[in-house]
């Protein structure tokens, strides 16, 4: 029986088991059997080769935009930055990842539009393989949309789920530590469900013969095989849905009823016209938002506070992180910090490294020379 094969009886095993507190263990086994064999028979079809997409990060965060084909990607990423992607009404006219640059608020935002996806593409089907490990390197995932198909999220999202990547979660709290003998001894914070026998059942699996696992929070068992393997992503996304210019205003609330049953809110969707260049503000702001950037204005001995050129980090960054940035060995000269602005409790605050920075800030560095 070959691997395909396998995985489709342990499928087919999983969905004709009830699940209830005395099954848990054997479909968490069964579980962990599943994500195993599926990534062998990913590894015997990557070892063939494949021409990937190769696209440099480049600027202070990257975004792929995700979309099945036609849906407007690369008229949109034209629209958001200097990017001449080729555009068409009929499916496949991106077949490479085309980047481009968005200036938004100081920031340098490379967009990725990538080739649309289809279904099947984690299984490799249309280049999806390639295609899917450019979008496991963005910090940000755009889903969009077309504004008479917004079923498609659902697809994609699975796609991207069958790839490793998971969305708008966090990673599961679970650390492993292998010792010499003892068994697999188990401790869990009281909100976790799964009980002591599935989780060292999966562990098992895994080849973990003596260890010691904490497990916090309240994982199920996709989550603590998530964990166990380690070689998930995890990635914010938002959604937008494009061509909304070509529906009539009368057919606005059935697009809000569709979004609603495929759970997607229609307040925290961005509806545009990538072709008519409207709504795109409100996308930029929704982009900067997910990144979660920071401005940090440079307060520059004798040339005053920089204005213009921002210093780009990422929320809950501290001093240290922006004389990591800055280089010129700032991290190993400094002496303190001066903060004015969100962070700080007063002007001229005088901090160390550790001082968490605000949007807006205007920071001096005080170095040895």
């Amino acid at each position: 029986m070959g691997l395909e094969e396998e995985i489709e009886e342990i499928r087919e095993e999983i969905a004709e088991t009830p699940y209830n507190k005395s099954t848990e263990a054997h479909i968490g086994r069964l579980k962990a059997k599943l994500a195993e064999k599926k990534e062998k028979l990913e590894n015997q079809s990557s070892a063939g080769g494949g021409q990937g997409y190769a696209v440099e990060k480049t600027g202070d965060a990257t975004v792929a935009l995700v979309g099945f084909p036609s849906v407007g990607k690369s008229t949109l990423i034209n629209a958001l930055t200097n990017a001449e992607s080729e555009t068409g009404s009929y499916e496949f006219t991106t077949l490479n990842v085309n980047p481009g640059m968005l200036r938004y608020k100081g920031a340098n935002v490379q967009i990725l539009d990538v080739p649309g996806l289809i279904e099947g593409a984690a299984g490799g089907r249309g280049g999806g393989k390639e295609v899917l490990s450019v979008v496991r390197t963005a910090d940000l995932v755009v889903f969009v949309l077309s504004v008479f198909e917004v079923e498609q999220y659902e697809r994609l999202r699975r796609e991207l789920y069958d790839n490793k990547i998971r969305l708008d979660a966090e990673p599961p709290s679970l650390t492993i530590s292998k010792k010499a003998k003892g068994g697999i001894s188990v401790t869990k914070s009281d909100d976790v469900a799964l009980d002591e026998g599935t989780i060292k059942d999966v562990l098992r699996e895994y080849g973990y013969v003596n260890a010691e696992v904490t497990v916090r929070g309240d994982p199920s068992i996709d989550e603590l095989i998530d964990g166990v393997m380690d070689n998930r992503v995890y990635l914010p996304s938002i959604v937008t849905v494009n061509k909304a210019d070509l529906i009539d205003r009368d057919y606005l609330p059935t697009v809000y009823e569709n979004l609603r049953e495929i759970g997607l809110d229609p307040e925290a969707v961005t509806f545009i016209s990538a072709e008519k260049e409207k709504g795109l503000e409100g996308l930029k702001e929704r982009i900067w938002d997910a990144l979660g950037l920071i401005r940090i204005y440079m307060d520059k001995p004798g040339r005053g506070v920089d204005y213009e050129e921002p210093l780009i980090l990422t929320e809950g960054d501290t001093v240290g992180d922006a004389c990591e940035k800055l280089g010129a060995k700032l991290d190993e000269r400094f002496r303190f910090a001066r903060v004015s602005g969100p962070s700080a409790k007063h002007d001229e605050q005088q901090v160390g490294k550790d001082h968490v920075l605000r949007d807006e800030d205007v920071l001096r560095i005080v170095s040895q020379r």
